[in-house]
């Protein structure tokens, strides 16, 4: 089981970034795939997240309207959608897969990772 996110960067405060997260040596179905993010100093935070199952999603709080989570079946891959970006979104984000929805946001249940993408935004 492997996880590689992309897509990180520099963009301006409103603007949009889609991070993709490409499945390796396993299909999507039948697994939870959540972002997270890490900013220097803090813990690591559960941005959102979709129960392939029935693509059920979930979206923490500080970005739920702004963020969007889509999956593309043939190429295993899960993207975030993430528009008007501000400031405090600045962070390395990573994904990782489990195989239930449950506590989707409790990073210490997650056995597989991918690398960190850094996303940041700045004027």
């Amino acid at each position: 089981v492997q996880l590689q996110a992309s897509g990180g960067g520099l963009v301006q405060p409103g603007g949009s970034l889609r991070l993709s997260c490409v499945a390796s040596g396993f299909t999507l179905n039948y697994y939870t795939i959540t972002w997270f993010r890490q900013a220097p100093g803090k813990e690591r935070e559960g941005v959102a997240s979709i129960w392939t199952n029935d693509d059920s999603t979930y979206y923490g709080a500080s970005v739920a309207g702004r963020f969007t989570l889509s999956r593309d079946n043939d190429k295993d891959t899960v993207y975030l959608q993430m528009n008007n970006l501000r400031p405090e979104d600045t962070a390395v984000y990573y994904c990782a897969s489990k195989h239930t929805p449950y506590k989707w946001s409790t990073a210490k249940l997650y056995n597989d990772w991918g690398q960190g993408t850094q996303v940041t935004v700045s004027s």
